[in-house]
């Protein structure tokens, strides 16, 4: 019989419309009750209308008669049907996979992967070679499965201990609890890793249109050695008004560069926020220019204290503790993130980028150029140092053994003034207690 050219327009527009919007089962089905209701010829001409193989319809012709039951929704075949899977072929994948990859200490010493990176390829490799055909993507998978994830290195191993370590961090926060009740000054200090200036390549990246990356040196060691300009920002961190404050040196990290950082800030910021301060705490770690065994930085607080007029505290976390100084997490790693991708070609881009950090929580820092040459410890303070720790004092609360370093200078008398004045090279009014708590 003849199917009338009306009715094969009919179907075309009909399919057109309809079938985009059915899965594989539903398009099936529907192509086969269009081709039972034609009768004969029905098959053939659906497949051509709709542009499907007449096997296809076909199939489902055949659906339709023998009455299936309807698959589950959201689903478009029956269960079990492609092809299985890796392990449910071979039983024994798993664990030989597993005994590639546990840790080193429980797995076997001779095995071929114990001192080669276990990347997905090695491992398919690896079990391809005992027998296993398996490829990357699946021992990925397997791998999720049963727990496994790509994980770095955990810095949670340290040295000895103290046994009253915890009680070394209560003292400093008590400490800094206790000035700023008292609306004395609290700040954090460090320096910053050393910049070098050029074009040189800088971790992080940064949006900028396609194809057009910031071009920098390919090689960094024609940037090395005492005549590269470099930077070294030391930072200073006021606890209390959430502010930096960045000394950027051109020259060396030393102990007087450090105090004259904490010099600068105090004329630039300190003392028009605290105009009524008769104390500073300063809490540093226990390494760097800022160091507690240096007799410079001792010398050169105690004179700084003469001359602001304060009473200096200094409170140094343990060693191997630096990330628990404020100034590291509140201050650096906001800065970092200001510069990433972006190469640092001069002292001005240095300064302008880190005065331009900003936080959501109100951090604001302010940054300037020392282009003055950074002078080492003078003869005259390491007397200095020698008359104040001839005479130490020590304080402990009753009951503890701990070994903070902690430091004390307070303003010279006018006596002492005077003696300065009479000779500038004896620095007998540093006065320079050091006190193990």
């Amino acid at each position: 019989m003849r199917i009338p050219m009306e009715v094969r327009d009919q179907l075309a527009a009909r399919f057109e419309v309809l079938l985009p919007h059915l899965n594989e089962r539903q398009q099936r089905l529907a192509l086969a009750t269009e081709a039972r209701l034609l009768g004969h010829g029905g098959v053939r001409l659906v497949a051509r209308t709709a542009g499907v193989s007449e096997t296809t319809v076909r199939k489902g012709v055949f659906e339709l008669e023998y009455g299936e039951e309807p698959l589950p929704a959201g689903r478009a075949r029956r269960l079990g049907g492609g092809r299985r899977r890796a392990n449910e072929l071979e039983p024994l994948l798993v664990s030989a996979l597993l005994a590639l990859v546990e840790p080193d200490e429980r797995g076997d010493p001779m095995s071929p992967l114990r001192w080669t990176t276990k990347s997905l390829r090695h491992l398919a490799e690896e079990l391809t070679r005992q027998g296993h055909r398996v490829s990357a993507p699946t021992v990925g998978r397997l791998l999720r499965q049963n727990g496994f994830s790509l994980q770095g290195t955990v810095k949670t191993l340290e040295g000895d201990q103290h046994p009253d370590r915890d009680a070394q961090f209560r003292y400093i926060n008590e400490q800094v609890k206790q000035y700023q009740a008292a609306s004395e000054p609290v700040i954090s200090v460090d320096a910053k890793k050393k910049e070098q200036l050029g074009r040189l390549p800088a971790p992080g990246r940064e949006w900028r249109p396609k194809g057009t990356p910031v071009r920098v040196e390919d090689h960094s060691f024609f940037f090395t050695g005492p005549d590269v300009e470099q930077a070294i920002p030391y930072g200073v961190y006021d606890l209390t008004a959430d502010a930096g404050w960045v000394n950027v040196g051109v020259d060396h990290d030393t102990s007087a560069f450090a105090v004259a950082s904490i010099r600068r800030w105090w004329q630039a910021r300190g003392r028009a926020d605290y105009p009524h301060a008769t104390r500073l705490l300063i809490t540093a770690d226990a390494g760097g220019s800022n160091s507690y065994r240096y007799r410079a930085w001792k010398a050169e607080l105690a004179g700084l204290a003469t001359e602001m007029g304060l009473a200096i505290t200094v409170c140094h976390f343990p060693p191997g503790t630096s990330k628990g100084n404020k100034i590291e997490h509140r201050l650096f790693s906001d800065i970092t993130m200001n510069w990433r991708g972006r190469p640092l070609t001069s002292h001005q881009v240095v300064v302008q980028t880190i005065a331009s950090t900003r936080t959501r929580t109100g951090l604001r820092v302010e940054a300037e150029l020392d282009t003055g040459p950074t002078r080492s410890g003078s003869r005259s303070a390491r007397r200095a140092c020698r008359r104040c720790q001839s005479n130490p004092t020590r304080a402990a609360e009753p009951g503890t053994t701990r070994s903070i370093q902690h430091q004390q200078m307070r303003p010279a008398s006018t006596a002492e003034r005077q003696a300065v004045t009479a000779n500038t090279t004896d620095h007998r009014p540093l006065r320079c207690c050091r006190i193990r708590c």
